[in-house]
């Protein structure tokens, strides 16, 4: 493999914990709720999968039944998406569900795992290209900068910036001709097997990481150096 396509949310990065956004956001707001008032609307939150790049919500409202499958398509559709899970939850201000989707795309809601810095920095001092390929509806690019990992990649190839998502080989293709790699010898490294193994379709070659928290895989990208050459 002479070239790395990397996942964003879960790959290399992951976003904050539910408690975690709902603190930060009512922050933000000058709310405060009482200790058990917040637990118990940040487990609501959670269980309705209502923060982008956690936990897949529980069941899809019906009147979200036709956006959330192309939620990744583009920016009003992603926010639409997941606001509308979010208002699943009575919240103080209604204002607040609006102010946790912008929350989510700040770099400090995102910590990247371990080893990141690490696999990418000797991917560039190896001369390897890299190429991020994310279903996402917005840019990812400032978490990479204030994080210091933007230098080490070379392409993004966003879905909401394409209006199609992964598994479509559209996309993965998209990344391998920004970057001059042949996909067979292309290595796609992500977390869903469905939708990032949708790049096998042009010959690539896959590796996958567990999605968990940063603290719990500490070393889950080093594997695609011996991968690599």
């Amino acid at each position: 493999m002479t070239a790395v396509l990397f996942d964003f949310s879960g790959t290399l990065f992951r976003v904050e914990s539910t408690d975690s956004w709902l603190r930060g956001a009512l922050a933000g707001a000058g709310i405060r709720l009482a200790e058990a008032e917040l637990t118990a609307a940040a487990r609501a939150l959670e269980a309705a999968g209502a923060l982008p790049g956690g936990r897949s919500p529980e069941r899809i409202p019906d009147e979200l039944a036709g956006t959330w499958p192309i939620r990744d398509r583009s920016a009003a559709l992603h926010r639409a998406a997941y606001t509308g899970l979010s208002r699943q939850v009575p919240l103080p201000d209604p204002a607040l569900h609006d102010a946790l989707y912008d929350r989510h795309m700040t770099p400090a809601a995102w910590a990247p795992y371990p080893d990141a810095a690490e696999v990418l920095r000797t991917l560039r001092e190896r001369g390897v290209p890299v190429g991020v390929v994310s279903n996402i509806g917005w840019d990812p690019r400032p978490v990479f900068r204030a994080h210091g990992l933007d230098p080490y990649v070379d392409v993004y190839v966003l879905s909401y910036e394409h209006g199609i998502q992964k598994p479509d080989p559209r996309l993965f293709a998209t990344a391998c001709e920004a970057l001059g790699a042949d996909p067979r010898r292309t290595l796609m490294v992500g977390d869903d097997r469905r939708a990032d193994g949708g790049a096998t379709a042009l010959g690539c070659g896959v590796h996958f990481v567990d999605h968990l928290p940063v603290t719990d895989r500490p070393d889950g990208l080093r594997p695609v150096l011996d991968l690599v050459s």
